[in-house]
């Protein structure tokens, strides 16, 4: 399945600061997270911002929230962002039938949100490089169990290239400036 992006949004899953600094290698998902966000913004692809619990685990981090600032933001308890009526609502709104995921934790709240949009009818496609738990195991486990429930697992820099489509556009040349 080819990822269009006019039949795409996105969700940055609880990103946020109590929890992040204990996420393995942190700072180079921090990194990445920046250039899926700032490219999903060049190809005017809709994001949804997940926060779980926010009394306990705080804000999305400083260095995303500046970048996500102007897209709705929802405070969750369920593990599944399907889970949550209102999230689930932006979600059928936006009539966009693939969904982006990036975020934390990849074996808890991901892959719960990823299994619920597949059995509901919609193409997930999680980021391999913007997603991050804990412990490295569990993402690789993760990551396994994804891929046998058929999901597409891919990189931001291969999801932005896919969506972009063509060289040569103003798109293309802001895209290959954030992946440099």
């Amino acid at each position: 399945m080819r990822i269009i992006r006019d039949n795409t949004l996105a969700m940055v899953v609880d990103v946020q600061e109590r929890l992040f600094p204990h996420i393995y290698e942190h700072e180079q998902l921090a990194a990445n997270l920046k250039i899926l966000v700032e490219g999903l913004k060049v190809l005017q692809v809709p994001v949804i911002v997940t926060e779980q619990y926010k009394k306990g685990l705080g804000e999305t981090i400083p260095s995303l929230a500046a970048l996500v600032d102007e897209y709705p933001h929802s405070e969750k308890t369920a593990f599944s962002c399907c889970d949550d009526p209102a999230i689930m609502e932006k979600v059928e709104l936006s009539s966009k039938r693939t969904v982006v995921i990036a975020g934390i934790e990849a074996h808890i709240c991901l892959l719960q949100t990823v299994l619920d949009l597949k059995e509901r009818g919609f193409h997930p496609v999680v980021v391999e490089d913007c997603v991050g738990s804990r412990n490295p195991e569990n993402k690789r486990i993760a990551m396994a169990r994804l891929v046998q429930e058929g999901i597409i697992i891919t990189s931001y820099e291969s999801l932005l290239f896919e969506m972009c489509r063509v060289s040569g556009t103003d798109e293309f040349k802001a895209i290959s400036k954030l992946v440099k």
